[in-house]
């Protein structure tokens, strides 16, 4: 069975040339050129940006009710009458080698406040620029089982080759059994990527949930993939050029 665990290169700090921002409501509390980048991934860690003391509202922080880690000390932002438990954390010294970050600032992704990469909104975490995303046509045939029950058969394929993860194989909407296919209420969303919408697959006699999932509206960077759909390698039967596939390893497995 393949592996994939995502981390690139282990934790890592890094300068970045963007211009960072974080808003909570109508107020800008981060606003940076200088920010690093924080690329750590685990359980509760993903990519996120940290900020200078001077590049923050610090005056608009308090520290939370025994929030935080032996890492960064979590603090509520009020804005008005507005309290956001949690929403920012300071780093203290966390050791090499992400010595960089101590004393920044950096905040919540869940949400409750914005952020933005120059004028782009962007959500989840940061994008990590040692992360790529390539959507290629292929000419591959490519079939997929759920329970022994076929569910798409397609030889007009896209391939999106992401680092760090399997090759996933986004297919044409009339090359999916779509009378198979249940919507679901699942939404996820990434930055390399946009929002997407899932489905469940009855198959078997039984529903197998979230096994598909398409973008009606990626992101600029990946206009290809727009309105077709994908199943997760790890949970479906995948044939590819008439091979059957090993299901591989990731967070998703």
């Amino acid at each position: 069975m393949e592996s994939f665990d995502i981390p690139l290169h282990g934790p890592r700090v890094e300068p970045t040339p963007r211009w960072v921002r974080v808003r909570a409501g109508d107020v800008w509390v981060a606003d940076s050129r200088r920010a690093l980048l924080l690329a750590w991934y685990g359980p509760d860690m993903l990519p996120t940006y940290c900020f200078p003391p001077d590049d923050v509202r610090a005056d608009l922080f308090r520290p939370s009710a025994g929030g935080g880690s032996s890492v960064a000390v979590a603090h509520d932002v009020q804005v008005g009458d507005v309290v956001l438990a949690g929403a920012a954390m300071r780093f203290g010294d966390p050791g090499p080698p992400l010595s960089a970050v101590e004393g920044h600032w950096s905040f919540t992704w869940d949400g409750r406040v914005s952020w933005f990469e120059e004028a782009l909104e962007v959500h989840v975490h940061a994008r990590d620029p040692s992360k790529r995303v390539d959507v290629v046509p292929s000419e591959r045939e490519i079939r997929v089982e759920v329970a022994g029950q076929v569910v798409a058969e397609s030889t007009r394929p896209h391939a999106l080759f992401e680092t760090g993860l399997p090759t996933r194989w986004y297919l044409p909407v009339d090359d999916v059994a779509s009378e198979l296919l249940e919507p679901s209420d699942t939404v996820s969303q990434c930055p390399y990527k946009g929002t997407a919408r899932y489905w469940s697959v009855r198959a078997g006699g039984e529903v197998h949930r979230d096994l598909a999932w398409s973008y009606a509206e990626p992101v600029p960077e990946c206009p290809r993939i727009a309105g077709l759909v994908c199943f997760f390698n790890e949970k479906v039967d995948l044939v590819i050029d008439g091979v059957p596939q090993p299901r591989p390893f990731t967070p998703w497995s």
